[in-house]
């Protein structure tokens, strides 16, 4: 079972998160420690290769970019509420911006 490595502020905004929705991103974190898909993503190739979106439903949209690709971790990019259809640009340039660091 591989370590989950936050990055950035990203454990601190999941942990503001209402209390069932944080549980259900811990619960989702969990599945891909264990080598599952969570129950709902979507590959994030404007982020980079490898990096998913785990998508949770819960009065408001909430999401969580990862890296699992990785032999040594799991990175957890960036955790947001997301606002409106389309990714905000500030969102993604923030993942793509932390993945580069593991580079």
């Amino acid at each position: 079972m591989r370590e989950i490595r936050f990055l950035g502020d990203t454990e601190k905004r999941i942990g503001e998160f209402p209390y069932a929705v944080m549980l259900r991103c811990l619960h989702e974190l969990d599945r891909v420690r264990h080598g599952l898909d969570p129950s709902n993503w979507k590959p994030m190739k404007t982020v980079g290769p490898g990096v998913r979106e785990v998508r949770i439903q819960a009065g408001s949209a909430y999401r969580i970019l990862y890296v699992a690709s990785r032999p040594e971790a799991i990175y957890v990019l960036h955790a947001f509420r997301k606002e409106s259809m389309q990714t905000r640009k500030r969102d993604i340039d923030l993942a793509r911006k932390r993945l580069q660091t593991l580079s």
